[in-house]
């Protein structure tokens, strides 16, 4: 039988460091190896030899790359999260080597806490999600510059318009001129940036429909399931599944929701007990879409237009599981306010719930697809 022999890595996105920890032993430093594939490989070959190689590292910038490499050489590998890594209070030295004597000492102790890693198509779908975010924050920076341009200079539209629709953008471009040339090419090149801003957010839904429309039938059938919750639309919808993946992997809707950061942090001692703002841990992309449809609760419950076009032709229980949604926290908005809540706090307690009912639903899709259960954290 083979010996277990752990590793950890410390990765950046030249060099690798790798410490190694046996089933009993001393933990002790490999060194550094370049972070290329070959090199991983001669690293595997040379440390696998009569053990059982079993790898982590911290989830951060490089992505799952390694994961799916050393996955795809025979090497039990898992990402943590680097958040909940044990630290000394003490330890003031910090380095690549240090850093991988302590991974490979906690995951051996089974201290480490490990992430759900996508696999190449949903990371695909994730990245094209969070491309159209990043498109809709440059359109905002793009207007931003262009209307506080036309204050700096006095120019505001002679009829009351709403800022940015077709009307506002035709009167910038028919209306407003500048007397000094230097004046007239910036107005111009703003202008640019705001149109070019606005077709690429288009192409970028267009491509990610198209995406949605060609990927596994689960990924659709959550999709279109979870477009049933009100303030839920497609965008949204995509967004909870690109950024959580497999929803049932959460055997409790209390788990997603402290996954996702929505619970009250917590400072207690003894007889002492205190609570603050939400933890803001995980996943910031998923936590924004979340608050933000849980604003739509505000209102009375109440099923048309756009909302009854997406619920046609889905199955009942998921649809009574939407009313259901809607009379909860309505009802959980209007108590909060008249307790004196601000909207914010209002908002976000009604967001952790709307958790709950985005869980419901999509374990009771998932169920139909037999999807494996993975680590939820």
């Amino acid at each position: 039988m083979s010996k277990i022999r752990f590793l950890g890595l410390d990765v950046h996105a030249d060099t690798i460091a790798v410490a190694i920890a046996d089933a009993n032993g001393e933990v002790r430093r490999h060194g550094m190896i370049p972070n290329q594939l070959e090199a991983v490989r001669r690293l595997v070959k040379k440390l696998g030899a009569g053990f059982d190689l079993r790898a982590c590292y911290e989830a951060g910038p490089t992505g799952y790359v390694l994961f799916w490499q050393l996955t795809t050489l025979g090497v039990a590998c898992e990402v943590v999260a680097p958040a909940l890594v044990p630290t000394k209070a003490g330890d003031r030295v910090k380095t690549d080597n240090r850093d991988a004597e302590r991974l490979a000492r906690a995951y051996r102790a089974g201290d480490l806490t490990p992430v759900w890693v996508p696999d190449a198509a949903h990371q695909a779908l994730r990245d094209l999600v969070r491309a159209r975010e990043d498109a809709k924050q440059d359109q905002t920076r793009a207007r931003h510059r262009l209307s506080k341009f036309l204050l700096r200079h006095g120019q505001r539209p002679q009829i009351h318009t709403k800022a940015w629709t077709l009307l506002y953008m035709e009167w910038v471009k028919r209306k407003v001129h500048c007397d000094p040339p230097a004046l007239e090419a910036t107005l111009r090149d703003y202008v640019r940036e705001v149109e070019h801003a606005a077709q690429r957010i288009q192409l970028l839904e267009k491509d990610l429909a198209a995406a949605i429309a060609t990927s596994a039938p689960a990924i659709r059938a959550v999709v279109e399931a979870l477009q049933a919750l009100r303030g839920v639309a497609f965008l949204t919808a995509v967004t909870i599944v690109a950024e959580l993946g497999i929803l049932s992997r959460f055997a409790h809707p209390r788990q997603l929701m402290g996954y996702r950061g929505l619970v009250a942090s917590e400072y207690s001692s003894g007889n002492r007990i205190q609570r603050g703002g939400i933890t803001k841990t995980g996943n910031a992309h998923l936590r924004r879409v979340v608050v933000e449809a849980a604003w739509a609760y505000q209102r009375r419950p109440w099923v048309g237009g756009y909302l009854g076009k997406r619920q046609k032709g889905l199955d009942p229980e998921i649809i009574d599981l939407a009313w259901k949604a809607q009379h909860r926290l309505c009802g959980r908005y209007k108590r909060l306010a008249a307790r004196g809540k601000n909207k914010p706090q209002i908002v976000t307690a009604v967001g952790r719930e709307l958790l709950g009912f985005i869980w419901a639903i999509a374990v009771k899709v998932e169920a139909r697809f037999k999807l494996p259960h993975t680590q939820a954290a």
